[in-house]
């Protein structure tokens, strides 16, 4: 068995022939988009490769066939915010073969110890955790989202058998969009209703300015404290905005409002695998041809929740509430979806899983991101919890 760095067309196409091999059987895996994948690895995308670095390879077998991959991050925001330098795994494939698994782990983590890295997470991404992060653990049934991660039920055994250990558990939420809001949801949006003018609406004819402002407004307000926390610059929301602009449906883009002022948000995006399923996994030109069509003809019924936020002095008096009533009421008028998936929330996050868990969510699904400690005898710590 060898490993095979990508470094040319060649090698680039066999990193995304693999997963088609593993997953050749499964009716319920959707491909990645390649050219999502590619932005990760390419210094004019993605800045974090300005100081960063990133490899990736394919491995082989003795019969010169297809096994597996694997890339390797260093994240110049995260790698050294904690005790030991950490650095990240990702897109990891493997045959269900133990050794073959710890073969391709090792050939992340020498790359990593030779960087100066003690530890390393994965699955991730270098990049936002709402794409392509963690190892799936429950519910091998339901198709895949899109950029969310997927995985055959062996892999959690694979790596725990490495020895990689729980950093934290990610929990995925789904709802009816008619739903009522729940009544403690609802005894909060009344008392609020009675003292404050808080009103909510789509973006709807709001231009690029305005959206990126109101959006950095409310994601400064609401994560500000948090561990590790770096408030947003306005060029980086823009650009945010800028990248959903191609996927987004501003009808199910929403924002509360205090007297004008932005204090929640709940950015929610078309199932976009509900088209890519039809696209195998190539936004060639073909591939745009049939999205653009699945786009106009209005096929996803599903929506993503990718990002819900409330400005933190407005936390726990009803303005989540209000923003699901709205959006519930405004879809049931128009029948645009029937069903809200909810991106993934880590346990180290209790209070927005109980927002989700009072809201009528169900849990549908589990993933874990993984840590593993290059020196074996350090003391293991999970994820902090956000208090």
């Amino acid at each position: 068995m060898r490993a095979i760095p990508v470094k040319d067309k060649k090698t680039l196409k066999a990193f995304h022939r693999v997963p088609e091999i593993i997953y050749a059987n499964d009716p319920n895996y959707i491909p990645h988009i390649r050219q999502d994948i590619d932005k990760v690895f390419d210094p004019k995308k993605n800045k974090l490769l300005e100081e960063g670095k990133a490899q990736r390879w394919v491995f082989e077998n003795n019969d010169g066939q297809l096994v597996g991959r694997i890339a390797a991050f260093i994240n110049p925001k995260t790698a050294f915010t904690e005790d030991q330098p950490t650095g990240g795994m990702g897109f990891f494939e493997s045959l269900n073969d133990q050794e073959m698994a710890n073969f391709i782990i090792d050939t992340a983590r020498d790359w990593l110890e030779k960087n100066d890295m003690e530890a390393m997470d994965g699955p991730v991404n270098l990049g936002e955790r709402n794409q392509f992060w963690g190892c799936l653990t429950k519910n091998f049934t339901d198709p895949n989202s899109y950029a969310m991660n997927y995985n055959l039920p062996y892999y959690p055994e694979l790596l725990e058998n490495y020895g990689f250990r729980t950093y934290f558990e990610q929990y995925l939420y789904k709802r009816p969009t008619q739903l009522p809001v729940q009544e403690v949801f609802q005894r909060k949006l009344n008392r609020l209703m009675k003292i404050q003018k808080v009103e909510c609406d789509n973006i709807e004819g709001q231009s690029l300015e305005k959206v990126t402002d109101d959006f950095l407004h409310v994601y400064n307000g609401a994560w500000g404290g948090h561990d590790n926390f770096k408030p947003m610059k306005r060029d980086a929301a823009k650009k945010i905005m800028k990248s959903l602009k191609p996927v987004i449906d501003k009808r199910i883009v929403i924002f509360a409002y205090n007297e004008g002022e932005p204090i929640g948000f709940f950015v929610n995006i078309p199932e976009l695998n509900e088209i890519f399923k039809y696209v195998d996994g190539n936004l060639n030109w073909l591939g745009k041809l049939k999205f653009l069509y699945h786009k106009w003809k209005g096929t996803p019924r599903t929506m993503v929740g990718i990002v819900f936020g409330v400005v933190k002095k407005w936390h726990g008096k009803g303005v989540e509430g209000a923003m699901i009533n709205w959006s519930g009421e405004y879809l049931k008028k128009n029948n645009c979806y029937d069903e809200i998936v909810m991106t993934w929330i880590g346990d180290f996050n209790p209070k927005m899983i109980k927002v989700c868990e009072n809201l009528g969510a169900t849990r549908y699904r589990e993933m874990k991101t993984y840590r593993y400690l290059f020196d074996r005898s350090k003391p293991f710590e999970r994820c902090p919890v956000i208090e």
